[in-house]
């Protein structure tokens, strides 16, 4: 059973490990001037002793948070967790003080004569620290879940304003053909649901190549009804990025919509990637573009860009129109 209060992530323990030792120099050096010790012996012991405070939390409390906590009740979490947190500070401080002789460091009187007390004390210590830093990591997983709640609940939003936004496309498009050539009205109905079958897929990211190939229906498609006039450039060897469904396929729609006129050379449509820069460019030859405002389906496109992976929507060039995805920080595209 997965609990998010129990998920404390390699980072989090990085982070532990830095406040440990220098809280443990900081005291123990303030420590030892008092008492009229070396400060620098000081330091040396207080990076000994969170070294091995924080090493004994880590395999404790992962091995409780693996292991025992999944399996029990709620109710019992508390009482285990200060076991195993004061287990932590008492065996790490008591160790220090083993290793400090074999080390021949220097200890402060009380830590020689008094150990099993200065043990105790610690452990309890190291509770109340683990017992903030759990509250902190807490929080902070709870809001990353809400966070992450509300974007899967944004992006469906968005999505279920992009279907209606294409079927409206299509079906003018075949609404045109039905009087005009009722054979390639019905061959353009049945490319809508290849098209429609291939893009059903309900993740919100998919591998380049599959949004190529629906680019390529969608220009099949609309070739039924513009006599073969619209002309995709070769793509040779896309990268194996991933990115929002549609985000192609959204500029291409849109530049046969706005660009392409039947009365001139037909559109040529060239797509081209930087692998460098994670960008895709879409560039076409139709008419200029008048503004670079953008309508309901690139507005869609670009809040989807930015909440799935940081990236954007830009217009490069307005003649020829040349537009511009950056795909940003989405991690399957950079950590290949």
């Amino acid at each position: 059973m997965y609990d998010i209060e129990l998920d404390i992530r390699t980072k989090d323990w990085l982070y532990i490990l830095i406040i440990g030792v220098v809280l443990g120099m900081f005291l123990s050096s303030l420590g030892y001037t008092l008492l009229k010790h070396s400060w620098t012996t000081g330091m040396l012991y207080g990076c000994l002793l969170g070294f091995l405070i924080t090493l004994f939390s880590l395999s404790f409390v992962s091995f409780m948070n693996q292991r025992i906590l999944p399996h029990l009740k709620k109710v019992y979490w508390l009482p285990i967790a200060m076991f195993f947190s004061f287990l932590s500070g008492f065996i790490g401080t008591r160790l220090s003080i083993f290793l400090s002789h074999m080390m021949h460091i220097e200890l402060i009187p009380m830590f020689q004569s008094h150990s099993m007390e200065v043990s105790i004390a610690i452990g309890i210590l190291t509770y109340i620290v683990g017992a903030l830093l759990y509250r902190f990591v807490r929080m902070r997983n709870k809001k990353e879940e809400v966070d992450q709640h509300y974007v899967q609940s944004r992006l469906a939003s968005l999505e279920t304003q992009l279907n209606p936004h294409f079927m409206f496309n299509a079906l003018n498009s075949i609404a045109e053909l039905v009087h005009q050539d009722p054979y390639k009205a019905e061959e353009a109905i049945l490319k809508v649901s290849t098209f429609l079958r291939n893009t059903m897929d309900e993740k919100a990211l998919i591998p380049l190549k599959d949004e190529l190939r629906n680019v390529t229906d969608y220009i099949e498609l609309e070739n039924i009804r513009f006599s073969g006039k619209i002309h995709l450039d070769e793509i040779i060897n896309p990268p194996a990025w991933k990115l929002p469904k549609f985000s192609i396929q959204l500029l291409i729609e849109n530049a046969i919509k706005h660009g392409f006129d039947a009365q001139m050379p037909p559109l040529n449509i060239n797509i081209s990637f930087d692998e460098t820069q994670q960008i895709i460019k879409i560039q076409n030859s139709g008419k200029a573009m008048k503004s670079t405002d953008f309508g309901i389906g690139l507005n869609n496109l670009n809040q989807r860009l930015k909440l799935l992976c940081s990236g954007s929507l830009e217009v490069i060039q307005k003649d020829p129109p040349c537009f511009q995805l950056y795909l940003g920080e989405t991690h399957e595209n950079t950590h290949r």
